[in-house]
């Protein structure tokens, strides 16, 4: 190589300007640095934007062959496995033209192709979704069973992935609503005293395929430079991919807008709750003695939330999502709760902001969480959309407007209250710190408030557990006032 890779990199506008020519991360810039060696896929790109040929940027003494040995290390080799293509996808790939060592591509609707290694259960139609990535740097069990990721494959940013294994414990759901997931790292063996299997068994199990060995940060910065898009996750069989059969599929995919998910995921009949807690090291908090009656309408509840409304003190009933106002005031509530859930809140409104009106209209608290806080915005009068970029994972910062507080929260959401289209009577709460989109309301006329984010904290953090309380002190209010009134 005649000049170095620091030269060219320089030459190009720094690591960030090539990251995003060449569509990598620059986490795979700081190799090539390392190794002193681009690898050749990207030489067409690179020198037509440095302004040297291709023959400058091959490794001295190779001879226009291969690469310098400095650039075989595992690590580096997975990482040349990701390519990359844009337009138009050739049909099924042999085996001869599947690059060396992947077994597995997530194809994206504008025809990229990311090349890994597959794991789990083998990828089947039902792998295909909205790509989108979360934050988090643990809890990815209790991501993977939150009901809220339903119809999207999850690119998770943290690189070591399955390091405590799986237990029956941390499930947030009965099962696996989301369609996948991607990882940059072969999933670590587990090394946790709770772990009752491995993540890749847990996985099989469940019938949830995944793929590694992606540049997890390339694709996250595609996510959040173009905006969510469907993806199609596909496994080699016998030696070959239809890889233009999984763009048709993803460009087929009508996408979440409009999807009404809430009654894929919901429970199919109703039942009680009255665990609370996890409290160090195996049991649960003892549930205060004095408990209200709360009816908890799940669109897809984590079951994180249904122990935080006991331990703050609600006896909980939950019912499907479909459940109507006179089925759910016929249980005499004192307070209903709206849980979280996947997809479009303008779709689910269609039966749920009926039942929501007539609880309101009937005097009943209502405390909303997530997909819950948007269907109480629609109810109230307002309205929702599609966010350009989802919140999804920890280390969220909300603002609390009345207390000038920074809570650090945990989020899943693609959609949003339009805060414009409320009404006089209903004020906003909580904002993002990160993108200025709501975060909270309540209404000023009604025992009624919601949160867009997770204060049930599963896997974390902790900051918001304080909203449960102020639901149960607004329905101890109500029940006073009533008493008073009587």
């Amino acid at each position: 190589m005649s000049l170095s890779v620091e030269t060219i990199i320089e030459r190009i506008g720094g690591a960030e300007k090539i990251a995003l020519l060449t569509g990598v991360g620059t986490e795979a810039v700081r190799k090539w640095r390392q190794a002193r060696a681009i690898p050749p896929k990207h030489w067409p790109v690179v020198a037509r934007a440095s302004g040297v040929s291709i023959d400058d940027l091959q490794p001295a003494g190779s001879g226009g062959g291969s690469v310098s040995p400095e650039f075989s290390s595992s690590d580096q080799k997975r990482d040349s496995m990701m390519s990359e293509h844009s337009g138009a996808v050739s049909g099924e790939i042999p085996l001869g033209d599947i690059p060396e060592g992947a077994t597995a591509a997530l194809v994206l609707a504008d025809g990229t192709v990311l090349w890994g290694l597959g794991f789990g259960a083998p990828a089947t139609g039902e792998a295909i979704g909205e790509i989108c990535f979360s934050t988090g740097m643990t809890g990815y069990q209790e991501t993977l069973t939150d009901p809220s990721f339903a119809g999207q494959i999850i690119t998770f940013t943290f690189p070591h992935i399955g390091n405590v294994g799986a237990n029956p414990e941390d499930d947030e759901a009965s099962r696996v609503s989301a369609r996948g997931l991607v990882v940059k790292q072969d999933l670590t063996e587990p090394a946790n005293w709770r772990a009752a299997e491995s993540l890749d068994a847990w996985l099989k199990e469940r019938g949830v395929p995944g793929i590694c060995g992606v540049d997890t940060r390339a694709l996250t910065l595609r996510i959040r430079d173009q905006g969510p898009q469907t993806a199609v996750l596909g496994h080699v069989v016998d030696g070959r991919l239809d890889v233009a059969a999984l763009k048709k599929a993803a460009v087929s995919w009508p996408g979440l807008e409009g999807m009404d998910l809430a009654k894929v995921v919901t429970c199919e009949k109703r039942y009680g709750w009255s665990q609370g807690v996890w409290e160090w090291p195996s049991t649960t908090k003892a549930l205060p003695a004095k408990l209200r009656r709360v009816v908890a309408v799940d669109y897809g509840a984590k079951r994180n939330i249904l122990r935080c409304l006991a331990t703050a003190g609600c006896d909980v009933t939950v019912v499907p999502a479909t459940t109507s106002a006179e089925e759910i005031l016929a249980l005499k509530p004192e307070g209903v709760f709206l849980s979280n859930g996947p997809g479009d809140p303008a779709a689910t409104a269609s039966y749920a902001v009926p039942a929501i009106r007539g609880v309101l209209d009937a005097g009943v608290p209502v405390f909303g969480i997530c997909l819950g806080h948007q269907l109480l915005a629609l109810a109230l009068g307002g309205k929702t959309y599609k966010l350009e970029r989802g919140h999804r994972g920890a280390n969220q910062p909300v603002k609390d407007l009345a207390t000038g507080r920074v809570e650090i929260t945990s989020q899943n959401h693609g959609f949003a209250v339009d805060e414009a289209s409320l009404p006089n009577e209903v004020r906003v709460t909580h904002v993002s710190l990160f993108d200025k989109s709501n975060e909270g309301i309540a209404s000023n006329t009604l025992p009624a408030f919601s949160v867009q984010y997770h204060p049930e904290a599963s896997p974390g953090p902790s900051d918001s557990f304080y909203l449960f309380e102020r639901f149960v002190a607004m329905m101890d209010a109500n029940q006073a006032a009533g008493a008073k009134a009587g």
